[in-house]
Parts: C-alpha cells; sequence; structure tokens
C-alpha cells in the first residue's frame, strides 16, 4: 500500500466522486420504479411511462464510464485568479455533491481549458497542474506540474509520465480515447470554433483521428443546440477503419454520432472492392457531374412515331411532336426527374382524350388505359422512373448511352473505359467504392421513387432524399475524389466540416498533393483555416527514422512528426530466399508475438500476397485472423496495405516493400503508410533486394539478418 500522503488524499478523493457516480445511478434507476403502469393502466401512463424509461436509459449510459478512468486530474488556481473554489478535478463527465457543489467537472467545460493549454510562458492563471496515471478506480501515479517559477516548464508536452505510460500500454485493437492526456496543440484543434471548414494536417502518430474525434464530442457539448437535432457524422474510409474507432465517442459520453463510410449515405447496395486506377480517375473527375446530369435528360426522349391505342369502337393518338412538347413542359417544370412522371402521365392522357371523336376526360381514358401494355411502353420511353442503380448500370451498360452522355463532359474515349456488360438484374450488381458518388450524383437529379418516401436507408433518411447535417467529421481525406467530395459537400447543413488527413499518406488515385485540392471542392461560405499536429506520440524515433526518409521522397514539404519517445527498439531488416519466404516470415511472426507479449501483431503485406501469408501462418499454426473479415480483433492479424491506414498495433512485420511499391497505385505513400503503423516494433521481410530508400536505414539497423 502506497505511504504517499499526496497520492492517499488523491486516492480519496476519487473514491468519493465514484461514490457520488454510483448514487446518481442508483437514483436514475429508482424513477423507473417510481412509474410502474399496472395491466389497467392508460395509454396516456404507459406512454409517459416509456418515456421516463427511455430518459432514464439515457441518463444511466451517460453515468457509465466502464473500466474507464473518471478522473484524469485537477487544476490549482494561482492566487490572483482565485475563486472558491481554487481547485478543480477534471474528468470524464461531471459530478456533483449533494450541495449540487462540481466534484468533478467535465473536460469539455470551459474552466477545464487550462488544463490541458496551460504552458510556462502562458500558465492561463494556473498554479499548479497534477495529471493522474489510473488504471479504473485505481491511481497508480500523480505527475505535478508547478507555474509561475523562476524557470518556467517550457516543454510541449504537459503530463509526460501519464502521456508515455498510456502510449506504452498494450494496443486493444480499437482505438481508445486520449481524454486524459490531450496535449495544447491538440486541445487548440478541439476547442477551435465550430463555423466554416477546418483541415487537420497530421503526420502518422500525431493523433489526428482521435483529436477529430474528440472534437466532435467537445462540439456537441458546447453547442449541444443546434447540433443534437442536427446531428453530427463521422466519415471513415472503409468499414475496418470504422471499427477500430467506434469505441472511442461513446467513452466520451456521446453515443449520438453518426459513422458511415460513403456507401450507407445512398440507398442500399451492394458495394465492394474499386476500379482499377485510370477509370477510378474518370470517375472521380468533377466532370461527371455533367456526364450523370447528362444521362438523366438523356432517358427523357419523345415518342419515335405515332402512338394508337384502341379505344371502345375507335382509337385515341398521341403525335410526336405532341409528346415532345409534354417532355420538354415536365422539364421545364420539375427540379428533379421522378417527382415528374406523374405530370407526363396526366398530360399524356389528356392528349389521348384531346384526340377522341367524342368528349371524354383524361382521367377517364387513364382508368381505362393505365395498365395498357402499348401505354406504358410509351410513358417509360418518354419519361423512365428510375433508381440510380437502374439509371448507371443501364448506362454503363450501353456505349451509346455513354457517348451521348459525355458530352460536354469529356471525350469519347474516357466514356469507353466505363462500358462494362450488362451481368444480370439491376439487384446483382456489386458497384465499387468510385460508383459511389455517382449514385448519390444521380439521386439529386431522380429524386424519391412515388411510394418509396416510407423506406430507410442506414442514416435514417428515406430512400431518394439527402440527409444534412450539422457538423461533418472526414477522416483520410487527402484520399477522396472532388466527386466523393461533392458528395460530402452537399450533406453539410451550414459549412461545418473538420476534415483530417496527411497529404503523405494520399495513397488513392486521386490522392491530393495539397489541402488546397481538397478545399476546393467543400463548402466556403465561412472560408477555411488549415492547422497541422506537429508533435508524434505513437511512434519512438527509431521506427520514425526509416519513414522520414520515405516521407523525403513522396513530400519534402513536409516534416516528419517531433517524436515524443525518443528511445525505442531499432527496425529490424530480414532478407530470405523465395522458397522460403512463407517459413521466414511466419518465424517472424513467432518471435514478435513473443517479445510483445499480449500485444498486438499486423502483417502488412501487398494484396497479391494475403493468401501466401494466410497459408504461411497456418502451415505454422499461428492463429491470426484478416482484417477485412475479423477487424484487429485477433492478435495476430494479416492486413492489406490498402486497408491499413488510420490504424496503430503494437508490432507490424511488413511483407515485401518492394512489391509495395510496385502494385500500388502510389506505392511509396503505401509503403509510409505500412511503415507508420507500429508503436513498439518493426520488423520487414524480404527477397531480393531492399528499396533503394531502405538501404541505408537497414544498414544502420545491424545490417540484414538472414532468414530460413
Amino acid at each position: 500500500m502506497s505511504t504517499d500522503p499526496e497520492l492517499e488524499a488523491e486516492q480519496r478523493y476519487i473514491d468519493r466522486a465514484y461514490r457520488l457516480l454510483d448514487d446518481a445511478r442508483r437514483s436514475a434507476n429508482r424513477l423507473k420504479t417510481m412509474v410502474e403502469v399496472g395491466a389497467g393502466g392508460t395509454n396516456q401512463a404507459r406512454f409517459e411511462r416509456d418515456v421516463i424509461y427511455s430518459t432514464v436509459d439515457d441518463r444511466l449510459a451517460d453515468l457509465d464510464v466502464g473500466d474507464a478512468s473518471l478522473v484524469f486530474g485537477r487544476i490549482d488556481l494561482a492566487e490572483e485568479r482565485s475563486t472558491d473554489p481554487s481547485r478543480f478535478y477534471i474528468g470524464r463527465l461531471p459530478v456533483s455533491d449533494e450541495s449540487h457543489d462540481a466534484v468533478v467537472v467535465d473536460w469539455r467545460a470551459p474552466i477545464a481549458e487550462p488544463f490541458y493549454r496551460a504552458t510556462g510562458p502562458n500558465p492561463m492563471g494556473l498554479e499548479r497542474r497534477r495529471h493522474f496515471a489510473s488504471r479504473g478506480r485505481t491511481l497508480l501515479d500523480i505527475d505535478d506540474e508547478t507555474f509561475g517559477s523562476a524557470t518556467p516548464n517550457t516543454s510541449t508536452v504537459s503530463g509526460r509520465r501519464a502521456l508515455v505510460a498510456a502510449l506504452e500500454a498494450g494496443r486493444t485493437g480499437r482505438l481508445g480515447d486520449v481524454v486524459g492526456t490531450i496535449q495544447a496543440e491538440q486541445d487548440q484543434v478541439i476547442r477551435a470554433p465550430m463555423p466554416g471548414v477546418l483541415v487537420v494536417q497530421g503526420g502518422p502518430g500525431t493523433g489526428k483521428t482521435v483529436v477529430a474525434l474528440h472534437r466532435a464530442a467537445y462540439l456537441l457539448y458546447t453547442h449541444r443546440f443546434p447540433l443534437e437535432g442536427q446531428g453530427v457524422l463521422v466519415v471513415g474510409p472503409n468499414r475496418l477503419f470504422l471499427a477500430y474507432i467506434e469505441q472511442v465517442l461513446p467513452s466520451l459520453g456521446e453515443a449520438g454520432v453518426h459513422l458511415a463510410v460513403p456507401a450507407d449515405l445512398i440507398d442500399p447496395v451492394s458495394v465492394r472492392g474499386d476500379d482499377p486506377d485510370h477509370v477510378a480517375r474518370i470517375k472521380g473527375d468533377p466532370a461527371m457531374a455533367t456526364f450523370v446530369r447528362n444521362a438523366v435528360r438523356d432517358r427523357r426522349r419523345p415518342l419515335r412515331r405515332r402512338l394508337t391505342v384502341p379505344f371502345g369502337l375507335g382509337h385515341l393518338e398521341l403525335a410526336v411532336d405532341a409528346s415532345a412538347s409534354i417532355v420538354a413542359e415536365a422539364a421545364r417544370r420539375f427540379r428533379r426527374h421522378n417527382p415528374a412522371r406523374r405530370f407526363v402521365e396526366d398530360a399524356v392522357f389528356a392528349a389521348l382524350a384531346a384526340s377522341s371523336r367524342t368528349p371524354i376526360s383524361g382521367e377517364a381514358v387513364a382508368d381505362r388505359l393505365r395498365n395498357d401494355a402499348t401505354v406504358r411502353a410509351a410513358l417509360e420511353w418518354m419519361w423512365p422512373v428510375l433508381t440510380p442503380a437502374e439509371l448507371l448500370h443501364e448506362l454503363f451498360g450501353s456505349r451509346a448511352l455513354l457517348r451521348r452522355a459525355a458530352r460536354g463532359a469529356f471525350d469519347r474515349d474516357a466514356a469507353e473505359h466505363l462500358y462494362r456488360p450488362w451481368s444480370g438484374h439491376v439487384r446483382d450488381v456489386v458497384w465499387t467504392r468510385q460508383d459511389v458518388a455517382l449514385l448519390d450524383e444521380a439521386s439529386v437529379h431522380l429524386g424519391v421513387l412515388p411510394g418509396r418516401a416510407g423506406k430507410l436507408r442506414a442514416d435514417g433518411t428515406p430512400e431518394g432524399e439527402i440527409r444534412t447535417w450539422g457538423h461533418i467529421v472526414v477522416d483520410e481525406a487527402q484520399d477522396l475524389s472532388p466527386m466523393q467530395l461533392r458528395m460530402l459537400e452537399r450533406r453539410s447543413l451550414g459549412g461545418s466540416m473538420t476534415i483530417v488527413g496527411d497529404i503523405a499518406q494520399a495513397t488513392s488515385a486521386w490522392g491530393a498533393r495539397d489541402w488546397f485540392e481538397v478545399l476546393d471542392h467543400l463548402p466556403d461560405r465561412r472560408g477555411a483555416r488549415v492547422t497541422e499536429l506537429t508533435i508524434g506520440y505513437r511512434i519512438p524515433a527509431p521506427l520514425m527514422a526509416p519513414a522520414a526518409k520515405i516521407l523525403a521522397r513522396i513530400a519534402p514539404e513536409l516534416s516528419p512528426p517531433i517524436a515524443v519517445r525518443t528511445e525505442g527498439t531499432q527496425p529490424a531488416f530480414t532478407s530470405t530466399a523465395d522458397t522460403d519466404f512463407g517459413p521466414t516470415l511466419a518465424k517472424v511472426v513467432r518471435d514478435e508475438v513473443a517479445v510483445v507479449g499480449r500485444g498486438n501483431v499486423a502483417v502488412i503485406v501487398p494484396e497479391s500476397l494475403v493468401e501466401m501469408a494466410d497459408r504461411a501462418l497456418d502451415d505454422a499454426r499461428i492463429e491470426h485472423g484478416a482484417a477485412t473479415t475479423n477487424g484487429l480483433e485477433q492478435q495476430v492479424t494479416i492486413v492489406p496495405v490498402r486497408f491499413v491506414k488510420g490504424l496503430e498495433v503494437d508490432a507490424a512485420v511488413v511483407a515485401e516493400p518492394q512489391a509495395i511499391i510496385d502494385t500500388e497505385p502510389r506505392g511509396l505513400h503505401s509503403l509510409y503508410v505500412a511503415f507508420t503503423r507500429a508503436t513498439k516494433r518493426l520488423h520487414v521481410v524480404y527477397t531480393g533486394e531492399l528499396p533503394e530508400v531502405l538501404a541505408d536505414t537497414a544498414a544502420r539497423s545491424g545490417g540484414a539478418a538472414s532468414g530460413g
């Protein structure tokens, strides 16, 4: 047991805070017993009970901190700023005593700002800042910083012992919050004003993703009205990434934020995989907006010949020029395609009625001919009702339609690359990630299908309609095409967005060279701000060294993050023959598992080596998972290099760096991503020669070990 009186006193304070929190949970639970409704209760009583139950459940969720620490530390105000009280404890959520005095202050409250921002030159009215290192309810250590001394602390890092302890803890396969160890430059991003677009450039390990999520939680706390009603959307690059970050916001007490990949924001279709690089370039081009608009307009056509329909003892007619007038009038009156179909139908039936030798109303003609096959075919030709998937499926399957849609957008040769033969019914089509923005663009022009207004998509909005959000967080934004950015821009209610990424990690066909390329396609109603995170928390300096060599090649204008942890294990390099690659890879993985103990290991490979790596680990009886199906749930996971962005692991085994360079669209950028995932250990396994950019690093690390 500790004999440090300060530690014991703080532990007693923390214990009291937990007791008060537990009391609050019990009080909330008691409310349920006060509104029990018997079998004879009225509908009004049952309704009131359900409302109270829902409110209590929400309150209980707010008060549930799980295994996370409740209190992070405290701030003592300097004498000239003293108030009553002059000391505040900062924590995950607010806790009050029986007199409603604050025992713990929410980390997002204005009074808590100096806990994250105060520095020696700018103490923000503090005399002392104390960080707690805790495990659950147990206080392990305290770390004090005093202000106002003759030699002020000018370090860019606060609470170093607590921070390093958090950084050196084993990875769990899920991203955790950093609310107890947020640093000053991170807090400036989190508490930045909400209006406008904020771009956060951050190198590997600077915490940009988790900072963006903390910003979402902070904005909801600070701007509860109107954001609670308008909603906050977080967009990630893939489902593996969403699974990795999904625990952060609930741990911060914000479970109402919507996490999505772009495919979740459109009407339900099957989406898997990517187009080849040259096709992805075309589909991401802003000219595709004109292309899709043309494709919709091309489906509005006058009849090619007079329509004649038997009716009673005679027949009714619709002339070609009359059909052209109907189509032109519908296009003039309606902004969206599908809602105009009813107008076209009514106009066609009215024109048919007008051709009758005896007076008859359009409604009477409609009653008689609505299901006539000839009339239905004419209507489908003039103004078909279309889903976005139907429009694009028919478009991509017709060279003639592609050529027509390309006019004014791009040349016919480019349109030819979009052709793909029809393969069954539209419901069986598997779309690519690049198709998602085109489907969304089509939905803007088509509008909701008649009779589909009640169908909901994943974001809770009716199919065919676009939901807007009060604030949107976009991660890995450097990889988004103009069409994908356009898709997100139209979902921004007031232009408030947080854009997060790293230009050096731009690996897609549309990877941005600078943030201005991205900002060109985002809201500019309130202006844009670009800020940079410069301190690297995740990657120790020895592991950042080879990545810095790659960075100098791909983005010489960017500086590598300044590593908080200057010491660590040097990266290892193992060379092996082609015939021994599998066994060598398995041996290296087994060795890394032995070193990291309960930590996790990612085997990062080019797409072409996924099956080989899987067989090698199977043959060696090493239990492992696949990132694309299991996330990082198992200790050892095989991760294709294109899915590893944004993840962090204890140890990374990178296989065949030259193959990564040769097979990925932006190979050196992908290698940079692969080399910046590990928090403790990096091991490279390769055959042949190392890429030239890594040769010096391998030599300084003791040369290449021989596998076998």
